[in-house]
């Protein structure tokens, strides 16, 4: 990831400091008062160009080697960051990315099994960059993401998912989900919209959780409805009686619109 080079808060000290130095000799008569929108100006400067107000609150990069562990969780709480999570195919990883200024992934391992967490508290609070997390492929892993305003977005396709929770107060969620997982796979948004993208030909079933204003779209090609909420894929809808689901999505929104589509 390229670091943005920050030169707007330095910008603006040293115009800032020329002046008043020269008020202070008088050899410039001006009064300052009036200009402090520029403060807000420079702020929404760099926050536009470094995704961040403070000079060196920036995302960082990371990068845990994965040792010996032989099964992982992860447990974010981004509050209002986005969070974009994938695969990684850069081996000898457990996980790496992008991080807020002090929101490095807390790592504790026991018994070969990680857990990392990162958590919104732990940084600035004007501290805005994003966060872009990347997940070994050859261990399973228990994936918990939540935010009051970010939006989510996982793409699962790739990784061995045991479980996963995905959800947000008021941002959108949209995870495209693995072809099997040993647990549930739960997206949810409160006010935001639910985007399921599922596996064409895997064995999934999908239930739908919506309030009084909430919605449903679904890919009437690709899913069939068998019950009220409930949506397989074609594949599972056509198989025999006896085949059971490889994966169970659970999707829900209060206000919101849940999408269903095949990847």
């Amino acid at each position: 990831m390229l670091k943005r080079v920050p030169w707007v808060w330095p910008l603006l000290l040293i115009v800032g400091g020329t002046a008043l130095l020269l008020e202070n000799f008088l050899l410039l008569d001006l009064n300052l008062a009036p200009y402090w929108p520029v403060l807000l100006i420079a702020a929404g400067a760099q926050l536009a160009l470094r995704g961040d107000i403070g000079p060196s609150w920036q995302a960082h990069t990371f990068g845990i080697t994965r040792g010996n562990v032989s099964s992982a969780a992860l447990e974010v709480e981004s509050g209002e960051l986005d969070v974009l999570l994938h695969s990684l195919h850069k081996p000898g990883r457990l996980i790496a990315g992008q991080y807020t200024a002090r929101s490095r992934p807390d790592l504790r391992v026991r018994h070969n099994h990680a857990l990392l967490r990162m958590q919104r508290g732990q940084s600035w609070w004007l501290s805005l960059a994003d966060w872009d997390v990347g997940l070994a492929t050859d261990l399973p892993w228990d994936v918990l993401l939540s935010g009051y305003l970010g939006h989510m977005e996982a793409d699962l396709h790739d990784l061995p998912i045991e479980r996963a929770m995905i959800a947000s107060g008021f941002g959108n969620v949209s995870v495209v989900c693995p072809r099997e997982a040993g647990d549930v796979v739960f997206a949810r948004s409160t006010f935001g919209d639910v985007h399921l993208s599922v596996p064409a030909r895997s064995l999934a079933l999908v239930r739908v959780h919506v309030g009084p204003l909430g919605r449903v779209r679904a890919n009437r090609q690709a899913f069939r409805q068998v019950g009220q909420g409930i949506y397989a894929t074609t594949a599972l809808a056509e198989a025999p009686e006896d085949v059971e689901a490889t994966l169970y999505v659970v999707a829900g929104t209060t206000f919101g619109t849940v999408y269903i589509a095949s990847a």
